[in-house]
């Protein structure tokens, strides 16, 4: 199914959404009281085959007469991303100047993780904050999110499938003189309104390849990044039991997978965006966000 979060006065509300109609059907009702995106996720067992009969034969309304929030709007901790995942993302990030701590072309040998603060999800279609001030090097990134569902530590690559839910996207929005000044990324990563996510979290049944899916971004029309998720360094096996082997994974939490080449830095100037730039990132599958800088 592709869910939604949607704005209903000042409560949340969770959709199911058609996109090639266009409509969206209010799941609430069948939810229980007040659950949002982390309980319908967590009790997916459950609430998966009653959502999976019932939906169909909700009332319909058009997507875009509601407003989309993130999937998961508050995330329940910091979302763990992937750094330098791609090659070519790899080669463009150490040609740059930007890695630390040191200029490297090298390919990682083991995943590069951080965090990014649950305070930086916004919306799929919200303004993002240029928080001048604070940076003057804002950068893209479209990634490929994996919303994990049955819990667990030391998944083996093995099982790590069984520990998926289903996907969403986001764009790790970066402020990069911050990334480059503090020498490690949470700060640069983690500024408020710095993680589009959305439109949809698709649960995994409806992707029968996630390898095959295309990571695509765009600003002001002009296509950036392009590449299939099978182009990961390491992938969303690794990915998992590397992150569980000592931490405990909670249905909910995001793992952001990296993002290809063709961001901002990759490109000698480097191509920051700014106010009124307006960046798009599409995944095969799960929609396309579309966020303003404001």
């Amino acid at each position: 199914m592709k869910l939604v979060t949607f704005a209903a006065g000042t409560s949340h509300r969770i959709g199911a959404v058609d996109p090639e109609a266009g409509v969206l059907r209010d799941a609430s009702e069948l939810l229980p009281a007040g659950a949002g995106m982390l309980e319908v996720i967590e009790r997916w067992a459950e609430l998966g085959p009653l959502l999976r009969d019932q939906v169909p034969g909700l009332t319909t309304r058009a997507v875009d007469s509601v407003e989309l929030l993130a999937p998961i709007p508050v995330p329940r901790r910091n979302i763990f991303c992937v750094g330098k995942n791609y090659r070519d993302h790899v080669l463009e990030f150490g040609r740059s100047g930007y890695d630390q701590p040191d200029r490297s072309e090298a390919m990682p040998e083991y995943p590069v993780l951080f965090s990014k603060a649950t305070t930086a999800v916004t919306g799929p279609y919200g303004d993002i904050d240029p928080h001048h001030g604070v940076t003057a090097e804002l950068d893209y990134e479209a990634e490929l999110g994996v919303i994990i569902g049955r819990g667990g530590r030391g998944i083996t690559r093995e099982q790590a499938f069984e520990h998926v839910w289903g996907y969403t996207i986001i764009d790790d929005f970066t402020a990069r003189d911050l990334q480059r000044t503090h020498k490690q990324w949470l700060l640069g990563k983690s500024l408020d309104t710095h993680s589009p996510m959305g439109p949809y979290a698709v649960s995994a049944d409806e992707i029968a390849d996630v390898t095959a899916l295309m990571v695509e971004s765009r600003v002001n029309g002009e296509l950036r990044q392009s590449a299939p998720v099978k182009d990961l360094i390491f992938d969303i096996q690794e990915l998992i039991a590397t992150i569980s082997a000592g931490i405990t994974l909670l249905p909910g939490d995001l793992i952001a997978t990296g993002t290809p080449a063709g961001v901002g830095i990759g490109f000698d100037p480097p191509r920051f965006v700014g106010s009124g730039d307006v960046i798009e990132v599409s995944i095969t599958g799960l929609g396309t966000q579309r966020n303003r800088i404001a």
